[in-house]
C-alpha cells in the first residue's frame, strides 16, 4: 500500500495551522467552539470547516461525532458588471494517508487566498454555429446559460474600508438550480460575504444580478444562493446521479477559472468515493466529502461550478484541488489533473434541507475520534473536547457499546484507514440512518450496529 509525503504551497497571506491546532481535523459537522486534545478531535462534532474557495483546506485533528461596493442598477434591472474584482480563493491540496487501496486514502487540501488578479468575462459561444448532440460543444451551449460566475465581497476591514473596494472578496462560480431563482455553489465561495458583505451572479450574457445567502453548510461546504429580482426564463441544469456514476466517464467543468469566466473544461472520473478534507487553514475549520475525483482542468475560481457527464447532467461540485505546490515564485497554484467534486446526490439533499429551513443538519455516531493516526483504522480518543467523554453513554456510539480505545476500521461496507475517512463517509449518510461499523478491542475485531444522530448548525 503506498504512502504520500504532504505536498503544501500556502501564501504567506494564509498561515498553516498545524495538525494539533485544528480544533476540527476529521470532523464530521459543524463548527467546534472548545479546542480538542492535542492529537486528537471530536470525530464528528467540531465546527464544519470552511472549505476551500476552490479547493482549500488545512488538515487536522477534529471531532467526529458531531455534536454532531459594487454600484447597484435600478431596482428590476440587472447591474452592469464591474472590471476588475478579486480572483476566488485558491485550494492548494495535499495528500496526506496512506491507504489508498480501494479508492479510501485520505486527501487533505488547503486554500490559499490571494485576493488578488481580475476578473474577466469571456464571451459565450456564437448561437448561430451549430453542433451534434452529445458533443462536447453542444454540452456546453446548452449549460453555459445556467452557469454564473459568482463575485463575493465581505461587509469591511478591506484596505479599502468597511464595504469598500479593499474589501476582502474572491470569485467563484454556481449554477441555476431552479426557477426561482436558486444558485448552489461552495460554501467557501460566499462565505467572506455571508455577513454583511455583498453577491452577485453574472450570466453567460453579461447580465448581472445581485443575490443573498439562503443558506450555509460550512461542514459539507456547500451553499445555496437566491437572486434579487431573479429574471424569468431561468434554465435549471438538470441533476444527474452520482451513484451510477463509474471511473472513466467523461466529464465537463465550466467555471471562472483565475476570473475567467465561462471556461469549459474536459476529463473523466478518475477515482470515486475519495476522503477529502479541506478548509482555511488560518481558521482550523474543515469541510469533508467523499469526492468524485476527476482529471478535468479545475483551477482557483473553479469552485461551486458544475461538473457535467456527457448527457450535460450535473454529477458534482467542483470544490477541491490537489496541487504540486505554488513554488518559484508563483502566488498561486494550478491544477494538476487531480479536481475533486461534492458528488450531487449529497449536495442536492444539503440544498433542499438549506431551503426548507436555512440550516444544515448533519449525522453523527457520537465519538471522539484520534485525527492524527492514519492508515490503521480511526481510533476513539481518550477523552473528548474539554476533558469530556469519548464517547457519552447515550450516544449512538455509547448505545452501541463502543469506548475509547476502540479502533474503527469499517462503516457500513467501506473501509475506514483514518478519522477523515470516517468522517467523509459518515457525511454521505442521513440522520436516522442504520450502519454497521466493524471495529478492534483488544486485538480482536468485532461488530455492532447504530442509528445515526443529528447535529443542527454548524456552531
Amino acid at each position: 500500500m503506498p504512502s504520500f509525503s504532504v505536498l503544501t504551497a500556502l501564501s504567506p497571506q494564509v498561515p498553516r495551522v498545524p495538525r494539533s491546532q485544528d480544533p476540527f481535523a476529521g470532523h464530521a459537522t459543524a463548527a467546534h467552539q472548545a479546542p480538542a486534545p492535542q492529537g486528537s478531535g471530536p470525530a464528528w462534532p467540531p465546527a464544519p470547516p470552511a472549505l476551500p474557495a476552490y479547493g482549500g483546506g488545512s488538515h487536522g485533528g477534529g471531532p467526529v461525532w458531531g455534536d454532531p461596493g459594487s454600484q447597484h442598477a435600478p431596482p428590476g434591472e440587472p447591474r452592469r458588471r464591474r472590471s476588475g474584482g478579486l480572483v476566488a480563493a485558491v485550494l492548494v491540496a495535499a495528500l496526506v494517508a496512506g491507504g489508498v487501496g480501494g479508492g479510501i486514502g485520505y486527501w487533505a487540501a488547503e486554500r490559499n487566498d490571494d485576493g488578488t488578479g481580475s476578473t474577466t468575462v469571456s464571451a459565450a459561444a456564437p448561437q448561430d454555429l451549430k453542433r451534434e448532440p452529445g458533443t462536447v460543444a453542444a454540452v456546453a451551449g446548452k449549460a453555459l446559460p445556467g452557469v454564473v460566475t459568482i463575485e463575493a465581497k465581505s461587509g469591511g476591514g478591506g484596505i479599502g474600508g468597511e464595504g469598500g473596494e479593499g474589501g476582502e472578496g474572491g470569485t467563484g462560480t454556481g449554477f441555476v438550480y431552479d426557477r426561482e431563482g436558486h444558485i448552489l455553489t461552495n460554501n467557501h465561495v460566499v462565505e467572506s460575504a455571508a455577513e454583511g458583505g455583498t453577491l452577485s451572479a453574472t450570466f453567460s450574457d453579461g447580465k448581472t444580478y445581485d443575490a443573498e445567502v439562503v443558506g450555509r453548510a460550512q461542514g459539507y461546504d456547500v451553499a445555496v444562493l437566491k437572486l434579487k429580482d431573479a429574471p424569468g426564463g431561468l434554465a435549471p441544469l438538470p441533476l444527474g446521479n452520482s451513484d451510477k456514476v463509474a471511473v472513466g466517464d467523461s466529464t465537463i467543468a465550466i467555471g471562472a477559472p483565475f476570473g475567467l469566466s465561462n471556461t469549459v473544461t474536459t476529463g473523466i472520473i478518475s477515482a470515486k468515493n475519495r476522503p477529502v478534507a479541506s478548509g482555511d487553514g488560518s481558521s482550523g475549520k474543515n469541510s469533508y466529502m467523499s469526492a468524485l475525483q476527476t482529471d478535468a482542468s479545475i483551477n482557483p475560481g473553479n469552485s461551486g461550478g458544475p461538473l457535467l457527464d456527457s448527457g450535460g447532467a450535473v454529477i458534482g461540485i467542483n470544490s477541491a484541488i490537489q496541487s504540486a505546490g505554488s513554488g518559484m515564485g508563483q502566488t498561486q497554484a494550478g491544477s494538476i489533473g487531480l479536481g475533486f467534486a461534492i458528488p450531487i446526490n449529497q449536495a442536492k439533499t444539503v440544498a433542499e434541507q438549506l431551503i426548507r429551513t436555512g440550516t444544515p443538519v448533519y449525522p453523527v455516531i457520537g465519538a471522539t475520534v484520534d485525527m492524527s493516526g492514519q492508515g490503521g483504522g480511526a481510533k476513539i480518543a481518550s477523552e473528548g473536547a474539554g476533558g469530556s467523554e469519548a464517547v457519552p453513554p447515550d450516544s449512538p456510539a455509547g448505545r452501541a457499546g463502543l469506548k475509547s480505545g476502540d479502533v474503527i476500521t469499517g462503516f457500513d461496507g467501506k473501509e475506514i484507514d483514518s478519522g477523515p475517512t470516517l468522517i467523509s463517509e459518515i457525511w454521505t449518510h442521513e440522520p436516522g440512518d442504520k450502519v454497521k461499523l466493524t471495529y478492534e478491542r483488544d486485538g480482536k475485531e468485532q461488530t455492532a450496529e447504530l442509528t445515526l444522530g443529528e447535529r443542527k448548525g454548524d456552531s
